[in-house]
Order: structure tokens, then C-alpha cells, then sequence
């Protein structure tokens, strides 16, 4: 692992980092300089493309991997990946297969367990040597995550609960690594696609051109 690294996100909010992302463009380290990019698409004029980089061809990283052979999974948490609407099954139908049920969207206190869980049932469907990209957003620390902080007195989101989502997932990252790494040499890519603001400057939420929404946390992960 690369441990965590601070990055500057290219959305404030979900459907726009996502976009950024599936196009090859994630977070970027918060520090000057010319970063080279893990995933590109082949395009002119990219300066973040490296001999390092792996440049795929398509419109998004997704459909590139899939040209290479790669099974593409979705496993969705928030309103953008809950195939309930068209605008929410634009990013999902990206991939060969998508899942989303009201178990793992952002009023389930379970939902990461239950994510995992669907995403050890799919890619247990597969091949042996088939080699999967899977996609997971983890709904846990999306508002509402009142109920996380068995202290709290009432129903209000707080950086307090924040956290407490936080350890929830940090229990279950063990195990996710494990359904990811037992069909293979795993490459993973950890990052959060924007902040969350608990009154800061007197904003609430995200979708706003603030540090706290704009600095992510980043990681890469490799276990042979």
C-alpha cells in the first residue's frame, strides 16, 4: 500500500467525480507538480500520461478494461447508482453487471456488510481466470449516518457520527480485501469522491467549491 495519501478530487459531488473518474482522471495529489495518472484513456495532449500509466482504449476506463477481457461489476450506494431512474442507471450502465436494492443504499446502517456480500456472490459466479473489475461505492458514509454514533440524542449528522461511519467500514475493510483478493493478484484503488462540511464557514454538505469538499483521502493497494 501506498498508505494515505491527500489528493484534490475533480468533482464536489458524486455524479461529477464519477465522471471524472470513469474517464481516468482521479484524484490528484495535492502538491505541485505533474502527476502520472494509473488509468488513462488514450487521448492527444495528455501531460499525466506515463510509462507507467496503463492507457486503455474507449470513452471510459470501464469499457476499456472490458476490451481487454475484464468482467466490469457495479455495486451501487447512493441516489446515482441506485438504478431506481434513468439518471440513475447512466453510470451503472457502464458496466456488464450492476447491483443495487434498498439494503445497500444510505439508509441501511448495514449497507457495507451487505455490499460486500453481494460482491462475494457475483464474483464467485465467474471463472476462476477471469479477471473482474469491480466498482464499489460504499453508501456508509453518506448522509444520513446518525446512527452510527450510539451516543447521539438525536437524528442530526454530525463530524462525530462522520466518524463513526468511518470505524463501522474501517472493520469491514479486512474482509473486503479478502473477497477481492481470493480469485487473485488484487489491485485496488481507495479514495473518497468529495468532503462532507459540518458547518465550516457556514456550509453543510458538499456540492460547493470549498477545500474540505475539494481534499480527499487517496490510497492504492496491492496484494499478490
Amino acid at each position: 500500500t501506498t498508505g494515505w495519501d491527500e489528493r484534490h478530487s475533480p468533482g464536489t459531488f458524486t455524479y461529477a467525480s464519477h465522471a471524472a473518474f470513469f474517464a481516468g482522471f482521479l484524484p490528484t495529489p495535492a502538491r505541485p507538480g505533474r502527476h502520472a495518472r494509473p488509468l488513462a484513456l488514450g487521448f492527444d495532449g495528455s501531460t499525466s500520461i506515463a510509462p507507467t500509466t496503463c492507457v486503455l482504449e474507449g470513452a471510459t476506463i470501464v469499457e476499456g478494461l472490458a476490451a481487454r477481457g475484464y468482467h466490469t461489476l457495479c455495486v451501487g450506494g447512493v441516489g446515482f447508482f441506485n438504478l431506481q431512474n434513468p439518471l440513475g442507471r447512466a453510470l451503472p450502465a457502464l458496466f456488464a453487471e450492476q447491483h443495487w436494492e434498498r439494503r445497500l443504499g444510505v439508509t441501511e446502517p448495514r449497507s457495507f456488510e451487505y455490499q460486500i456480500d453481494v460482491i462475494e456472490t457475483a464474483l464467485g459466479k465467474l471463472p476462476a481466470e477471469r479477471r473482474a473489475f469491480t466498482f464499489l461505492n460504499v453508501s456508509a458514509l453518506h448522509q444520513p449516518n446518525y446512527f452510527y454514533d450510539t451516543t447521539a440524542t438525536d437524528q442530526r449528522d454530525t463530524r462525530r457520527t462522520h466518524a463513526a461511519a468511518l470505524r463501522y467500514i474501517d472493520t469491514l475493510i479486512p474482509r473486503l480485501f479478502d473477497v477481492l483478493g481470493a480469485r487473485g493478484p488484487l489491485f485496488a484503488i481507495a479514495c473518497s469522491d468529495h468532503g462532507t462540511l459540518y458547518g465550516e464557514d457556514g456550509f453543510v454538505g458538499h456540492r460547493v467549491a470549498h477545500p474540505i469538499i475539494s481534499t480527499v483521502p487517496y490510497a492504492e493497494v496491492v496484494i499478490a
